[in-house]
């Protein structure tokens, strides 16, 4: 069974996936996974390179500033880059997944709903944190000014939006909370994978 992790920026999707990590299940973070293909995939660098110059890499590594100022405010950019990247991360979860053993696994990316890739999944779960929290959290970790957060913000769906269609809502308050909220949820997916 595929579980799909996902919710806004500074929501604390990488805490829940820790936390379900520590309960033995199997994790797959997409975000890592692509910004390594990028630099390990020959075929992404040249396609990478070609689409948005040779500024992309600097001494074999992944020049992540360079490129994210690049599709930042290009949509049109964006979408070239994640068609080339987005196909390469899903042959390689597919390859990481036969060789789990668990009965449901987790793959924890940003963006299900807004890449319309739901089919993909037999459950969604989805992080959700106060607003206010998440624009601390982030400022926090990435240096970022709140006017940045905000604009990432805008970029992807609202948390309304995404609870309504999830199958599970971590309200990612406190620690314990979370982790009562987790424990729940794992006992009904394994039930569920029992069932099907």
């Amino acid at each position: 069974m595929i579980v799909g992790l996902t919710g806004g920026i500074g929501s604390g999707k990488s805490t829940v996936a820790q936390m379900f990590r520590e309960l033995g299940v199997p994790v797959y973070n997409s975000d890592e996974a692509a910004k390594a293909l990028m630099v390990s995939s020959n075929l992404l660098r040249k396609e990478i390179t070609q689409l948005l110059g040779e500024k992309s890499y600097i001494g074999g590594n992944l020049n992540r500033s360079y490129i994210s100022e690049r599709v930042f405010n290009n949509s049109g950019l964006l979408e070239k880059l994640n068609q080339i990247v987005h196909p390469a991360v899903r042959l390689h979860f597919k390859e990481w997944v036969s060789a789990q053993k668990s009965v449901y696994v987790i793959q924890e990316t940003a963006l299900i709903y807004e890449n319309e890739s739901t089919g993909h999944y037999d459950a969604i779960i989805v992080v959700t944190a106060p607003q206010s929290t998440r624009i601390e959290r982030v400022m926090k970790r990435d240096g970022s000014t709140k006017e940045q957060v905000e604009s990432r913000m805008e970029h992807q769906l609202p948390d309304e939006i995404k609870i309504a269609r999830a199958d599970y809502v971590v309200q990612n308050y406190t620690l314990e909370a979370t982790k009562e909220q987790l424990v729940k949820i794992h006992r009904e997916l394994l039930l569920k994978s029992q069932r099907d």
